[in-house]
């Protein structure tokens, strides 16, 4: 990528944790063939393991180059930790900051049409077992590790035995963490705000799923920001639907309309307003393509747009309604 006109700005990650880049690379639709993102086809020709390989090795290298100093990976993401473990070894960057996932199994089987592309499992076995594949990929290159998404049904935070054994990693110097999914997330994000592992907060970080369309979580978010945890923002543009050519982004939205006044892509808008919430700390890009990437980081060339004339949010049961349809492709 050529040089930005622009500087990256830093945050600490939580209290405690490292220093990071304001804005990360989100590796979910680089790790695997299949997802639920539009255009792949177009976006990624050669979806080989050689090929997504590759292409994982120029996104995070475009990345580098712009400063971008955190990447996101999960177990579920197909080979996503591999493929960040080998551009750690091959470029030696001592600096890029690494967060992981446990708790969804990846089934895809490179396959795009498997019946199931991941299955999740948040039990102390899988827990222990993904750890271990963690640790094996990435070492002690790893600073966050969250349960992927957490939902009032999963049954972790009633689990005794399943938070000690992260309490456990988290005394090893690992930050624990969660994502969220899902209509109750704001209200999962409070339970976890509460949970203690002999008298301490278990959690310092949440990622949770917050855009133009989907606003529901913001409340908690702030709540644990406040506390002193780390907030991060994933599908800033909701999956593309707030993307150029998404059904969010026609020329006549107010989406649309505030971009061309700025002269920039409705992706850079959906992420500079994410940016602008008080309570965020980082906002992952889910870029496939270096233009992609270039479009999503000029957000940062945009400010005071913390209160918009305008409001795209859907209630919350109908944004993850729709977003349960998309299918995998």
């Amino acid at each position: 990528m050529a040089p930005q006109p622009y500087a990256m700005p830093t945050m600490q990650l939580g209290k405690r944790g490292p220093t990071v880049s304001r804005i990360g690379l989100g590796l979910a639709a680089l790790g695997r063939p299949a997802y639920i993102t539009s255009h792949r086809a177009r976006d990624l020709p050669d979806r080989s393991v050689s090929g997504m390989r590759a292409r994982t090795y120029a996104m995070l290298d475009g990345a580098y180059e712009a400063g971008i100093r955190y990447a996101d990976a999960a177990r579920s993401y197909g080979l996503a930790e591999d493929f960040l473990a080998g551009w750690l070894a091959d470029r030696r960057h001592p600096d890029m900051i690494v967060g992981s996932k446990w708790g969804y199994r990846y089934t895809g089987d490179w396959r795009l049409d498997a019946a199931r592309q991941e299955v999740k499992d948040h039990t102390l076995a899988t827990f222990e077992s993904q750890l271990a594949q963690t640790r094996a990929n990435l070492g002690d290159r790893l600073a966050l590790y969250q349960v992927h998404s957490l939902t009032e049904d999963s049954g972790v935070l009633g689990d005794s035995a399943l938070l000690a054994a992260m309490a456990r990693l988290r005394s090893e110097g690992v930050m624990i963490g969660l994502t969220t999914s899902g209509p109750l997330q704001a209200t999962t994000l409070r339970r976890a705000l509460e949970s203690t592992v002999d008298g301490e907060p278990l959690f310092s970080a949440a990622e949770v799923t917050w855009n133009l369309l989907e606003t529901s979580v913001a409340p908690a978010a702030a709540e644990a920001a406040e506390a002193g945890w780390a907030v991060l923002i994933k599908e800033a543009v909701a999956n593309g639907r707030l993307a150029p050519g998404g059904d969010k982004a026609d020329p006549a939205s107010p989406l649309a309309r505030l971009a061309s006044a700025h002269r920039l892509t409705t992706d850079a808008i959906a992420l500079a307003v994410a940016l602008a919430q008080p309570w965020t700390t980082v906002v992952l890009s889910g870029a496939v393509t270096t233009a992609q990437l270039a479009a999503n980081l000029a957000a940062l060339t945009i400010t005071g747009l913390d209160h918009l004339d305008f409001d795209m949010a859907e209630p919350a049961t109908e944004y993850w309604s729709a977003r349960s349809r998309r299918p995998w492709s």
